[in-house]
């Protein structure tokens, strides 16, 4: 499992002492069976495999551009279609940020990214706010990328946001390739989120909210 493969990190990694930010979450249904770890803290390290393909390379995405070490496993009913595992990887990847983030004190909190791919360009603004709001902007040309539902992607979004408590802006600026549009906005998410969730120096013993909450 990755989080028994994950490296020590010292306390200069964030220039805070923080432990590193690891959380592991199960989550099983009468259709799904899914296990999240993530590291917060990490260096891009992935295994994603949810038996959708197109999903794999997406978190991939995340992982990679996010600095996230991230552990996906899923076993779900894709003889029927791809909807109940994609939402539920979702929920459960979204829950395991909630965990890692913890009280999210010292996080920098906002985050925000233009993308480009090719013709495609995606841009992310988010607010891990503790108020769950997606505002979705994708205007994807073709139903399917591959074997992948290209509506699947708004729900899979919903997920995340709702589990993690984000606000979450997504804004497709230009693009015609479905496949494009798509890994510019899992792109930009990756970079937003690991803006986001950086420790700022400068308030690393505080909760960045005027309330003192989040």
């Amino acid at each position: 499992m990755l989080s028994s493969e994950l490296p020590v990190i010292s306390s200069n990694h964030n220039n805070t002492g923080f432990s590193p930010r690891i959380a592991t979450v199960s989550r099983t249904t009468g259709e799904t069976d899914v296990q999240v770890t993530v590291n917060l803290d990490g260096t891009g390290n992935c295994n994603a495999q949810t038996g959708i393909p197109f999903l794999d390379h997406m978190l991939h995405q995340i992982s990679s551009h996010g600095l996230i070490d991230l552990e996906v496993i899923a076993k779900g009913d894709i003889e029927i279609d791809d909807h109940h595992t994609n939402e539920d990887v979702g929920i459960t990847l979204g829950k395991a940020v909630f965990k890692a983030l913890g009280d999210r004190k010292g996080i920098v909190r906002f985050g925000h990214f233009v993308a480009p791919l090719d013709e495609a360009l995606v841009q992310i603004a988010l607010d891990f706010s503790g108020r769950p709001h997606l505002t979705y902007g994708l205007e994807i040309p073709t139903q399917r990328v591959g074997t992948y539902d290209t509506q699947l992607v708004r729900e899979f979004f919903v997920a995340v946001v709702n589990n993690s408590q984000m606000t979450l802006h997504i804004r497709q600026l230009d693009g015609i390739n479905s496949h494009h549009i798509i890994e510019a906005t899992f792109k930009a998410f990756a970079r937003a989120m690991r803006m986001a969730t950086e420790i700022d120096p400068r308030r690393a013993s505080t909760i960045p909210s005027s309330k003192g909450v989040l």
